[in-house]
């Protein structure tokens, strides 16, 4: 079997979800590299590793560029680099899972606001109920950064709305993935003056090293790969329930992967989340596109035609 019939023979589903657990294992693998560094540093690396790739690969200056393109792809990776600079900022003080279901409450305010009826208020009053049930029942406020971590992850979950935004109006003025390209790269250097104090801890082992870069390839630029396989065949249905799951992913891979057991609070507010993610993103057909650059949109906030509701993270 060629390599091209590969992805046709694996379902369709199948792809969705291990991209969706690939995101997630790079941040767990980012998580262990806090003892090192910096959050931030690794969240620069990560765009850093990425912006390299990905100008190699695509080397968008070969086309045509107009001031506002190239402006609005610039801004667009500034809000991403915010989103993973961010997210990665509170799976410092928070678990995985928890992080993540956080996040989400900003592409599912930005689908379900952006409707009306019974399913958008349903969407809306299940994320706040799942909010409330991590917040007053599964998180121990006295431990030391809780505060601090859940401020982190609902920023992110506002960036993430904003870049999901932003990247509506990016996919049709210019390929996405030569916008990723220049938006990675404005972003890693924006940023660098939060992570250049401590980015040489990165040389300090071919391991760690090795680490860095994995990060990148295993929370950015695998997802979409695959992704530009899956999304192009799912139906709508299917995306959106796929779609459901994967902050039910980040727990798994925290348990198994961080062994960050989780409260009963914080399982009930997953599963409110999930539903709120469900009948959020059900109507919209997932776009020709990758969750891949940070933390990712449901429909994914992506490279080639970033998402039209909410989309799940490039965590």
């Amino acid at each position: 079997m060629t390599g091209r019939r590969l992805p046709r023979a694996v379902p369709a589903p199948a792809l969705f979800m291990i991209s969706g657990i690939s995101q997630h294992l790079g941040s767990a693998v980012a998580v262990g590299l806090f003892v090192v560094m910096p959050a931030t540093t690794v969240a620069w690396w990560r765009m850093l590793v990425s912006a390299l790739i990905l100008l190699a690969w695509r080397r968008p200056w070969r086309t045509r560029w107009t001031r506002r393109t190239l402006a609005g792809s610039a801004i667009f990776g500034v809000v991403l680099g915010a989103m993973n600079l961010l997210f990665y900022s509170a799976i410092d003080h928070l678990p995985l899972g928890t992080a993540v279901s956080l996040e989400y409450l900003g592409p599912v305010a930005v689908a379900a606001l952006g409707r009306r009826g019974f399913r958008a208020r349903a969407a809306i009053a299940l994320a706040l109920l799942g909010v409330v049930s991590i917040g007053g029942l599964g998180l121990d406020w006295s431990e030391p950064g809780t505060a601090a971590g859940v401020a982190f992850a609902l920023a992110a979950g506002a960036a993430w709305a904003v870049y999901i935004v932003l990247g509506r109006r990016i996919a049709g003025a210019r390929s996405g993935l030569d916008s990723l390209a220049v938006g990675m790269a404005t972003a890693s250097l924006v940023y660098a003056p939060v992570a250049v104090p401590t980015a040489g801890a990165a040389f300090s082992t071919a391991l760690l090293l090795a680490a860095v870069v994995g990060v990148a390839v295993l929370s950015s630029l695998l997802p979409y790969a695959i992704e530009q396989v899956a999304l192009t065949r799912l139906p709508a249905a299917t995306f959106a329930l796929l779609t459901s799951l994967l902050p039910a992913t980040s727990l798994l891979v925290g348990l198994v992967v961080l062994l960050q057991v989780p409260t009963v609070g914080e399982v009930v507010g997953l599963v409110l989340i999930s539903l709120a993610v469900l009948l959020a993103s059900r109507d919209d057909v997932p776009p020709r596109a990758s969750r891949a650059a940070g933390p990712a949109p449901v429909p994914p906030a992506g490279p080639t035609a970033p998402p039209a509701g909410p989309a799940t993270p490039h965590e």
